[in-house]
C-alpha cells in the first residue's frame, strides 16, 4: 500500500479510542471481570488478566476499581454475568469488520450491532464470514527509529514469530497469543518499550480508504465502538487522516 503508514494509522485509531474516555473505564472493568472469571485472580497464571490490568493502569483506572472487578470475576463480590460474543460483517466496499462484545443481554447487543452496520452502509454477516481474513496473534509496534538488529535477537529468542520493518520505519513484532507476555517482558528487559501492545485480530491484508469512502467507513467504526457492549472492533480497512 503505497504511502501507508502503519505507525500513523495505529496512533490515529488509538487517539480516537482514547477520546472516548468515558467508555474506556467501563470496557476495562468488564474485561478484567471476565478475565478473572475465566482464568482466576492470579496474575502469574492468568496472562489475559495481567494484560487487562496493564491496560487499566495505562488508562489510570483506580486500583479499587481493578480490585473489585477481579473480586466480581472470582465470585468474591456479586456482579453482572457477562458473555463473550463476536459478530462479523462488512463495511464500505466490502471491508471486513469483526466486533467483539461482552454482554449481559445478547438480544439487545445483536440488535444494536446490526443497526449500526445497517445505518452506516454496512451489513452483518454470518459467523465465520470474515474471520479467515484475520490472524489471532500478539502484536507490538515500536516507533520509527527503533534498532531492528538489537530488537530482533531478544524477540526471536523469547518466541516471537516475526519481526517486520514497515514502510514508515516502525517495527512490528508478531507472536502467538500464548507467547505474547513472554516476548513483551523480554523486550522490555532489553530496553525496548512498545508504543502499542495487545493480543489482537490482525488483518492478513489491508485496504486503504481515502476521500468519501474513508469518511463513511470511519463513521461505521465509530458507531460500533460507541456501543456499550462492544469491547473491540477489528477491520481490514486502513483510514488515513
Amino acid at each position: 500500500m503505497a504511502g501507508h503508514s502503519k505507525w500513523a494509522n495505529i496512533q490515529h485509531r488509538k487517539g480516537r479510542q482514547d477520546a472516548k474516555r468515558g467508555k474506556v473505564f467501563t470496557k476495562l472493568i468488564k474485561e478484567i471481570t471476565v478475565a478473572a472469571k475465566m482464568g482466576g485472580g492470579d496474575l502469574g497464571a492468568n496472562p489475559r488478566l495481567r494484560l487487562a490490568i496493564e491496560k487499566a493502569k495505562g488508562q489510570s483506572l483506580p486500583k479499587d476499581n481493578i480490585d473489585n472487578a477481579i473480586k466480581r470475576g472470582t465470585g468474591q463480590l456479586e456482579g453482572v454475568n457477562y458473555e463473550e460474543i463476536r459478530y462479523e460483517g462488512y463495511g464500505i466496499n466490502g471491508a471486513a469488520v469483526m466486533v467483539d462484545c461482552l454482554t449481559d443481554n445478547k438480544v439487545r447487543t445483536v440488535a444494536e450491532v446490526r443497526h449500526a452496520f445497517a445505518k452506516h452502509g454496512g451489513n452483518m454477516g454470518t459467523d465465520g464470514c470474515v474471520a479467515f481474513l484475520f490472524k489471532h496473534c500478539g502484536q507490538m509496534l515500536f516507533a520509527p527509529g527503533a534498532d531492528e538488529a538489537a530488537l530482533m535477537d531478544p524477540a526471536i529468542e523469547a518466541g516471537a514469530e516475526d519481526v517486520v520493518t514497515n514502510e514508515d520505519g516502525s517495527l512490528e513484532v508478531i507472536t502467538a497469543p500464548n507467547d505474547f507476555s513472554a516476548v513483551k517482558d523480554a523486550l522490555e528487559k532489553a530496553g525496548f518499550k512498545s508504543e502499542f501492545a495487545d493480543i489482537t485480530m490482525k488483518p492478513e491484508n489491508e485496504v486503504e480508504f481515502i476521500g468519501d469512502d474513508a469518511v463513511k467507513m470511519q463513521k461505521l467504526l465509530d458507531a460500533l465502538e460507541s456501543l456499550d457492549d462492544v469491547q473491540e472492533v477489528y477491520t481490514t480497512a486502513v483510514i488515513e487522516e
